[in-house]
Formats: structure tokens, sequence, C-alpha cells
């Protein structure tokens, strides 16, 4: 059976002049903004205090924060040695290469440092924005999928695609699997529990929302990496895993720690509060 034609989709959308528009920078805009909304959305719902007068700051920041940190993490964890010889193409982003696992840490640093200083509770941000997040991560895994970047490894299923720069064998659409896994699934598992923190505090404390996406992304991406080639810079860590499937378990694991210890603290602070 032959593979599946790869689509023919033109990454620049369009040009004017020297200035090029892009589906994936498309991607990312359309992600921020359906971030912007629906925190908005549940700002109005749940009346977070100190957040609303804050938001407008604070979302300007995490944008930063996404792109800083998606592009120091692609240096440090995946090119550091290029980069070292090269750091004036430290800051071209427009010539690919950003890391999820880099964006994600900065993102948490960040929003943590900002809400400490201006009276937040961090927890209940993290709960409101890491809700949203999966749709930007699905949406930048389409742009990956126009670009042709980031493709899986050699399969011999009918629905293998034989990618521009893949060689002549037909590959997992891998950006596809983690558009949906990390994207649509984790985006409807944390939407639809993204009440309870607001509702059932004793069982779900503040940041349990933070700690299923870190666990949840976690776990589908590493998953989704079984299908994805690996960075060839990188390759096989341990010649077992991918860069990407260890840095999730690292994810994986501050999920659950931070799901442990928001239990343990709510319930000692109920206790104490009890026994007044």
């Amino acid at each position: 059976m032959a593979p599946l034609p790869f689509p023919q989709i033109d990454p620049v959308i369009f040009s004017l002049g020297p200035f090029h528009v892009r589906w994936y920078g498309l991607m990312y805009v359309l992600g921020f903004t359906a971030s912007y909304y629906l925190v908005r959305h549940q700002l109005r719902q749940f009346r977070p205090a100190r957040l609303e007068e804050n938001f407008e700051n604070l979302n300007v920041l995490l944008i930063l924060a996404v792109i800083v940190g998606g592009r120091l993490g692609y240096v440090l964890f995946y090119n550091l040695g290029y980069y070292l010889d090269n750091p004036l193409e430290i800051p071209a982003t427009w010539s690919g290469g950003m890391s999820f696992h880099g964006a994600c840490l900065t993102l948490i640093v960040v929003g943590f440092l900002y809400c400490r200083r201006k009276g937040v509770d961090f927890w209940q941000a993290a709960d409101l924005y890491t809700a949203t997040i999966p749709i930007g991560i699905g949406l930048g895994r389409i742009g990956n999928f126009i670009n042709g970047e980031l493709f899986g490894r050699v399969t011999a299923m009918p629905w293998g695609m034989v990618f521009p720069d893949g060689g002549p064998s037909p590959r997992h659409p891998s950006q596809l699997y983690e558009a949906v896994l990390e994207g649509l699934l984790l985006f409807l598992l944390l939407w639809s529990v993204r009440h309870k923190p607001w509702q059932q505090v004793r069982s779900w404390p503040h940041g349990s929302i933070l700690a299923l996406f870190l666990a949840g992304y976690g776990c589908m991406r590493i998953i989704a990496e079984i299908f994805r080639e690996p960075d060839p810079q990188v390759g096989f860590l341990f010649n077992l895993l991918t860069m990407g499937q260890l840095l999730s378990m690292a994810m994986v694991a501050a999920g659950v720690t931070i799901w442990l210890l928001r239990r343990r603290t709510v319930r000692n602070v109920t206790t104490a509060a009890t026994r007044r």
C-alpha cells in the first residue's frame, strides 16, 4: 500500500517584502489568544482575589516566558554545543528550535515570582492558566506538521507519510499524534475538572490542576515519543530514552510531588483550624 501523501501546505501564509507570516507563528498567536479569553472566562466564574487586577501584566510576562524559555530550553537541552560555538544564533527563533519543557519551567518560575510580588495566590493562578495550555500545545504541533518537522519514526502502517526532509521511507505523522494527545485529550481532561479546586478544596486543593497538567503532559509526551524520531544531534540517551522522554519523566515526578504536597498542606491547615 502506498504511503499517504504529505499535504503540500506552504509554511508561509503570505509575505510583505522581507516580512513573512508563517503558519507556525500564527499557531502561537491563536494559542495565546485562546488562553487569554479562557482565563478571563474563569476569572469571571471563580473570582480569585487580586488576580483580576494583575491579569493583563501577568499575561504579557507569561507570553514572554514562553518565547524566551522555549528558546533557552532548546539551546540547553538539545543543542548546547552548537550554540556555544555560535552564540549569536541563540536569539534566532525564526530558524527553528523551541523546547516545551524549557517554556514550562520558565512559565512556572516567572508566574511564581510575579504572584509572590503582587500578593496573588500562585496556586490559584496556576490552575487557571494550566487548564488552557494544551490548546496552544495542540496548535503548535499542527504548525510542526505543516512545517514537515519533528516527524515520526519509519513505519509500515498505512497512514505513514513521506516527509520532505525525512528520506524516502514513510514515517509516523507523530506531530498529529501529539496534537491529539498533548492538545485535545489533555485539554478535555483539565477543562472538565477545572472547577474542582474551587468547590472541593480538601480533596482538590489549589495547585491540583497544575499537578495534573504536569503529570498528564509528561505521560502523553512519553507515549508520543515512542513514535517520534529522536533529534539527530541528541539521539537516544542510555540507548533507550529520548531527551523528550527523560524531561517528561521529570514533569511526571514534579506533578505527583505537587499533588501530594498540596493535599498534605491543605489537610494540615484544615486540621489546625479545626483544633482551634
